[in-house]
């Protein structure tokens, strides 16, 4: 008994050793274009699946999740935040999901695992409020986002399978666009008085997407 623990121990410290050593030698490629090995794809794709599915079975989605108001705020919300990795409809790829890995999901198309629409529904929640890690979905709850808001994205979300760019057009053409309470609401009503005593405020271009820019800002690449 005593040799069997023993041996135990000493491929438990060999393990560890050449864990080590693997890690401090860089052996380990972190890069964004070198696919996991299918094994360990695997794994992590299980394991993030099933600390999914742990953390939303307690969600209860509200009953509402159809009204149109819903879906309309939803859609301004997710062509700001969301349209460049998870895409619109007739939109094959764009820049960033190309550089993404693993590769973010399209969410025009309905997923090939059909689950039940209430788990659905609260693992959608569950993912866009706390995100997940080293996968470049953020927490948006983390930047403000309140759960009222991300209920209307989800609401959007099950109506965006069926819709053509001339629909998701439309639909966020009447929207109010990045449309949200949190950190979002704050600054735009923050009371800056008191630094307008001292200096000069700058005006600024806001465009249809809620975002603000100063005078003569240009997206470049």
């Amino acid at each position: 008994m005593n040799k069997t623990l023993i041996t135990l121990a000493v491929l438990a410290a060999v393990g560890a050793a050449s864990g080590a050593v693997l890690l401090y030698s860089g052996a380990i490629n972190v890069a964004a274009d070198e696919p996991h090995h299918p094994l360990t794809y695997r794994l992590l794709e299980f394991a993030r699946e099933r600390s999914i599915a742990v953390r939303a079975s307690e969600i209860k989605p509200p009953v509402d999740l159809t009204n149109p108001e819903r879906v309309r705020r939803g859609s301004g919300n997710y062509d700001a935040m969301c349209v460049g990795c998870h895409l619109s409809p007739e939109a094959e790829d764009s820049e960033i999901r190309k550089g993404l890995y693993p590769t973010p999901p399209k969410l025009t198309v309905k997923p090939e695992a059909a689950l039940d629409p209430q788990f659905a529904q609260a693992r959608q929640f569950w993912i866009i409020k706390h995100g997940i890690k080293a996968s470049g979905m953020p927490a948006w709850s983390k930047g403000g986002m309140e759960d009222e808001a991300i209920w209307d994205l989800v609401a959007f979300l099950q109506r965006l399978p069926g819709l053509t760019a001339a629909d998701y057009t439309a639909l966020v053409a009447s929207s109010e666009g990045h449309s949200h309470g949190g950190l979002d609401a704050h600054d735009a009503h923050e009371d800056h008085s008191d630094h307008a005593k001292d200096e000069p405020v700058s005006p600024v271009v806001v465009e249809k997407k809620g975002h603000t820019h100063p005078p003569g800002f240009k997206h470049t690449h």
